[in-house]
């Protein structure tokens, strides 16, 4: 049986945190003997907050809320989008060389399985979902993300919510919470679950460790040993949080392109339904629905997470329709329409980026461009 590295760790700073998960995998060098691989779970002092890889730090985090709360921020080598990090959530990197015979979406399940065996065993039955995420009923329990170096390392990182405060979250993740007010927060709970919630117990990322520990034994057949730093680890992480992690140009530096954010009204029978659209590009980085209903059908929920990272496209999107509303019946208008204000509000989201290509909002709730007019038709406020 192949034998991993375990390493614990718990109240890390941001930069540390990161900075030793890159530490590791100098080990794995694809023109070197395969090292042994680790698997780390840690927990981060409360609390971080860190954006992805490609993100544009400003238009993710609040960085004055998170001067005024105490949170550090910083940016993860891995993709995907802004988390807060604390002792409510559990980190988990797995360090080894990079397979080339497999494809980053194989790699993530394969490496996600350790934690829904380990959540199986608390009787949360957790499924990967979408391109990142594992979800519990359709609700997000952990994001994924995935890094490869040039020289053939590999750093699988998750985020697992053993439990969250999700006004703290959306403070300090550039969420205009205050303008959405309770509506902000349901939104997140009908989108987000947590240990603690799915269970009725009071779980933490120290607590869940363990139990995430033995899921990933089971799940890839490996034997774990208990494992710490060397010292020509310990020193490359110390060079690292000083030359790279703890430097605004690595916190701050900016992609080629930022994101492009509109939203659209959506009246349906069911009520009045707003969607708020972030794009990169072509691709929709994110979607979501808010409004007047009480809680989101399912099937408008799978649409909206099946948006992420889909070309604004009338053939995508309306594949997506059909697969997801069928009919429409759950939000009682045709799937056209439904199509058709998804694509007004892209195409709106990227004529303001041509307009103002250095315009910053949140990834959710864009703030509208004041200086662009707004009015509702039938389908979409542009």
């Amino acid at each position: 049986m192949t034998r991993w590295r375990l390493l614990r760790d718990d109240g890390v700073g941001a930069a540390e945190g990161l900075a030793v998960d890159e530490a590791l995998m100098a080990g794995h060098a694809r023109d070197a003997a395969p090292g042994q691989p680790a698997l780390r779970l840690y927990t981060y002092r409360d609390h971080a907050a860190l954006c992805g890889r490609h993100q544009h730090l400003h238009a993710e985090i609040d960085t004055e809320a998170c001067a005024r709360a105490g949170a550090e921020f910083n940016r993860r080598p891995t993709g995907g989008g802004a988390i807060v990090m604390g002792a409510g959530q559990l980190g988990v990197a797995v360090i080894t060389q990079a397979p080339v015979e497999k494809h980053p979406k194989l790699l993530l399940e394969e490496f996600s399985n350790g934690i829904v065996h380990g959540l199986a065993k608390l009787g949360v039955h957790a499924e990967f979902a979408g391109k990142n995420d594992l979800k519990v009923d359709g609700r997000k329990i952990a994001g994924l993300g995935l890094y490869l170096d040039g020289a053939g390392g590999l750093l699988f990182h998750s985020s697992v919510l053993a439990d969250l405060d999700v006004e703290f979250m959306l403070d300090v993740l550039a969420t205009p919470a205050s303008k959405l007010g309770q509506a902000g927060v349901d939104a997140v709970h009908q989108r987000i679950t947590t240990v603690s919630r799915e269970t009725g117990q009071a779980w933490d990322g120290e607590r869940l460790r363990e139990v995430v520990a033995l899921g990933f034994a089971e799940a890839l057949g490996v034997d774990l040993d208990d494992s710490d730093l060397t010292d020509s680890e310990r020193d490359r992480a110390v060079a690292l949080v000083e030359a790279k992690y703890s430097t605004d140009d690595w916190r701050f530096q900016r992609t080629p392109r930022s994101d492009a954010t509109a939203s659209a009204v959506l009246r349906t029978p069911l009520g009045r339904l707003r969607l708020y659209l972030s794009m990169q590009g072509d691709v929709i980085k994110s979607a979501l629905f808010t409004g007047d209903l009480n809680a989101i059908p399912e099937e408008l929920a799978e649409f909206e997470s099946g948006l992420k990272w889909t070309r604004a496209t009338v053939a995508d999107v309306s594949a997506l329709a059909r697969r997801t509303l069928g009919d429409g019946t759950a939000v009682g208008i045709g799937t056209d329409e439904v199509v058709r204000v998804v694509l007004a509000a892209a195409d709106d989201a990227v004529h303001r980026a041509v307009a103002a290509p250095e315009r910053e909002g949140s990834c959710y709730f864009p703030e509208p461009n004041p200086e662009t007019p707004t009015s509702e038709s039938e389908g979409a406020d542009r």
